[in-house]
């Protein structure tokens, strides 16, 4: 989901790293970058079962804001790798909450994309009096809908990848495609695990590329196979679940911010987390500020989405809100 790196004298340096324990056996890593007295924001990454990277504060300046990163339970650098016991949604915002009192944060910004802006918006709900504004790209609602249209609609327009994808899943769990992908990456048998691993990556990367109907290149994962099939093992198991999260769970979380500065950017391309749900959530949260990102799919780097993730930023570094945002239509 990335295009080419930016200079690195474009992503804010870390001034701080650690790990914190969370309880059963977990513990997760985070970083600080960018300005100690600056505005605290924190960015939630996606996935499930992603983990954080230095060029997703590419977008934040340096000298305005404190950034804080951090790998969920399971994900990145955070021990142990891959694991999905005492892992759930209601944990993970747990954690965010003890992070935010371990580094001495009053209040800060929460920052998140994907499954990065559930999290954001089921935490903000929860937390709003330590939270100053609400930043989402790209919503991901977690709605069975949503889920169909992943791991079946989708076909309609990446036929080729998806048959790739499914010629990994016996046929007859082809109707309980997320069950399988649970059990077989939790399953002893790593090679089973990595061909389904590599074959979720490459469908993923397909329908995020600019020709969803063609086969796209995918880059040798970071870490490797074992960091691979730990990131899609996590990612079954909550997709499985449905992120833990009643019908509607989303929705109501995003109408208990109206009292809080909110702005969401959805491309208008987007295969992954399709545009209605950026509507949706719009609709659901009185008072937010909506833009779409023209020509954009799920790339957070997309020219588009870059301009319109920057000006948002320096808004509310600004006003402290996002009241003056956008000025005008994303190009």
């Amino acid at each position: 989901m990335t295009s080419d790196t930016p200079a690195a004298a474009a992503i804010a340096a870390s001034f701080d790293s650690g790990w914190l324990e969370v309880g059963h056996g977990h513990r997760v890593h985070y970083e600080q970058a960018g300005n100690p007295g600056g505005i605290p924001v924190v960015l939630l990454h996606g996935g499930p079962g992603s983990g954080s990277r230095p060029r997703q504060r590419v977008f934040y300046d340096a000298e305005q804001f404190r950034i804080v990163q951090f790998d969920q339970r399971g994900c990145g650098r955070s021990e142990p790798m891959g694991e999905t016991a005492h892992n759930s949604t209601a944990l993970l915002v747990a954690d965010i909450e003890r992070l935010r009192e371990h580094l001495g944060i009053g209040r800060w910004l929460v920052s998140g994309g994907s499954w990065g802006s559930t999290l954001a918006a089921i935490y903000s709900a929860q937390h709003c009096d330590q939270v100053s504004g609400v930043l989402l790209r790209a919503v991901f609602l977690a709605e069975r809908a949503d889920l169909d249209w992943y791991f079946g609609g989708s076909s309609a327009v990446s036929p080729e990848a998806y048959d790739r994808f499914m010629a990994e899943i016996p046929r007859r769990w082809r109707r309980r495609v997320l069950t399988y992908l649970d059990r077989a990456l939790k399953g002893g048998d790593a090679d089973k695990a990595l061909r389904l691993a590599t074959a979720w990556m490459a469908y993923e990367a397909t329908i995020n590329g600019d020709d969803p109907g063609a086969a796209r290149p995918v880059a040798p994962p970071a870490g490797g196979g074992t960091a691979l099939c730990a990131k899609y093992r996590v990612q079954a198991h909550y997709l499985s679940r449905r992120c833990f999260l009643e019908r509607g769970a989303v929705l109501r979380a995003l109408a208990e911010l109206s009292a809080l500065p909110v702005a969401i950017i959805h491309g208008t391309r987007d295969l992954i987390c399709l545009p209605r749900a950026g509507w949706r959530a719009h609709r659901a949260c009185p008072g937010s500020r909506l833009a779409w990102a023209a020509g954009a799919g799920h790339d957070p780097f997309h020219p588009a989405m870059d301009s319109l993730t920057r000006a948002a930023l320096a808004s509310f570094a600004a006003n402290g809100n996002f009241s003056r945002w956008p000025q005008a239509a994303a190009p």
